[in-house]
């Protein structure tokens, strides 16, 4: 095992069960609603209909749940995925989710931000395997509009 590993498994170890800053509030606009329904297919009316969607079940439009969960991990600011930065990371490999829930939409407009807690990590060969909890907060709501477990490789 490199010391590159070796170092940076116990800099992540240290941090598991810790939550992290959250990052900056970041706004989701309608344009980027559109541009992600252009990019999935995904045009159903509750998202890029907001006329309509008035009258829908959320009372306005909400962005898709993929949306939120796509771009949870980048949102900018802040340490929101807990995750330090670790050196000799070659690269960071999306592996996985292991539990996703929508507990409450994401109105169009509304403001988001993500905590992230670190709850494992794993040495996998020349990779570790970390298992990072990540939570969408949406301003003004108590409950979170995103839950999930990712599971991401860093490959050294």
């Amino acid at each position: 095992m490199s010391d590159a590993i070796q170092q940076a498994y116990q800099t992540l170890s240290a941090r598991i069960g810790a939550a992290a800053e959250p990052t900056d509030w970041f706004e989701i606009t309608q344009e980027r609603v559109n541009q992600f329904a252009a990019a999935t297919l995904d045009h159903q009316w509750i998202h890029t209909d907001p006329e309509r969607a008035k009258s829908g079940p959320f009372g306005r439009a909400i962005a898709h749940g993929q949306l939120t969960m796509s771009i949870m991990s980048f949102l900018p600011g802040g340490g929101g995925t807990g995750l330090p930065a670790v050196a000799g990371v070659k690269a960071g490999i999306n592996y996985g989710w292991n539990k996703v829930r929508f507990p409450s939409p994401v109105p169009v407009g509304a403001r988001i931000r993500t905590v992230g807690k670190l709850k494992s990590v794993e040495i996998k060969g020349n990779m570790l395997e970390l298992v990072n909890e990540l939570t969408v907060e949406v301003q003004g709501q108590d409950k979170p509009a995103c839950v999930a477990e990712s599971v991401l490789r860093l490959a050294f």
